[in-house]
């Protein structure tokens, strides 16, 4: 039952994650705000809420392990999985100005957090006010960058007319899938977990990360497979800062984290696999072919994520 549990937890978390986003848009649209905006507040937001459900809900049971590794490990999964398996279907460009906002907005948000666990093992209210206010300050900044260069952000014509009745039953399944899927993927996990005699962090920071990537994942894929620009390194970035600044932020103003000795491996370990999955952006974004994401440099990634489910189920 408990691997039943966590598949069902984990098609309902993307269910719930798709009508929760085109819900969202429907509604941006309807009060009339800027595509721009939609793109860069509402869609985030709305994708990372498998990742926010799941970590209040799992810092509500007790469970701050699984709640701190399913940030951690979807951090890595998003970079390392999703960027290495897009790029290995269709090699991707990246912007000049990338390195100048994004990525550097990103390993801050990482390093921060690193620095706030590193302290006392545990992320309480004061420092998810601190993680949710740099997510705010990311975002006014963000904003104002875009105002400066705006870019179209594409919206199916489907959601463009959207009824209000359909706005209202997308949220309202979506949100009621993402409660009933965070809370059997929890509970499969921690019975997974209680079966095999490991850590829930080590559960949270594989299967549980990949579960809430699954979005992501599957929708780079297809992006890829059809050829369009759908997707982009940008995105994946900015889905690991909301990840940090806003689920790991919220998470802990709710119920302080506090990661116990059972769990210490996500910040002897893991933690330090999410800082050198994202360092290395740099060093690849430019060598050889600089501004490319080349099928190699995918492989590459894929390779990296093996090794790291390979070294967190075997070097227990």
């Amino acid at each position: 039952m408990s691997l039943f549990y966590l598949m069902i937890g984990l098609v309902l978390l993307v269910v719930g994650g798709e009508f929760l986003v085109r819900s969202s848009v429907g509604l941006s649209l309807k009060l009339n705000l800027s595509r721009m905006i939609i793109g860069l507040t509402v869609v985030s937001f709305a994708t990372s809420a498998p990742e926010l459900l799941v970590s209040v809900q799992s810092a509500l049971d007790g469970l701050s392990g699984l709640a701190l590794g399913n940030v951690i490990g979807s951090n890595i999964a998003n970079i390392a999985l999703v960027l290495g398996a897009t790029a290995l279907i269709a090699p991707l460009a990246i912007d000049k100005d990338f390195f100048k906002f994004n990525w550097p907005w990103m390993m801050a948000f990482s390093i921060l957090l690193y620095i706030l666990l590193l302290t006392d093992n545990n992320l309480v209210r004061w420092e998810g006010a601190v993680l949710l206010g740099s997510i705010i300050v990311f975002l006014v900044l963000l904003i104002r960058r875009a105002r400066k260069n705006p870019e179209a952000v594409e919206v199916e014509e489907e959601l463009q007319e959207s009824k209000w009745w359909k706005i209202i039953m997308f949220l309202v399944l979506g949100g009621i899938a993402l409660w009933q899927g965070s809370e059997l993927l929890v509970q499969g996990a921690v019975e997974i977990a209680a079966n095999l005699g490991i850590p829930e962090s080590i559960i949270a920071v594989s299967m549980v990360a990949i579960g809430t990537s699954v979005p992501e994942l599957a929708a780079s894929i297809i992006a890829a497979l059809k050829k369009e620009k759908a997707i982009s390194l940008g995105n994946l970035i900015g889905s690991n800062i909301f990840n940090i600044g806003s689920v790991l932020g919220i998470t802990a103003m709710i119920q302080p984290i506090q990661i116990e000795e059972k769990g210490l491996g996500l910040l002897n370990n893991d933690i330090y696999w999410m800082l050198g999955i994202a360092f290395a952006l740099l060093p690849l974004a430019f060598l050889p072919k600089a501004y490319y994401i080349s099928r190699y440099k995918g492989i590459i990634y894929i390779s990296s994520y093996a090794i790291f489910l390979y070294l967190t189920f075997f070097t227990l």
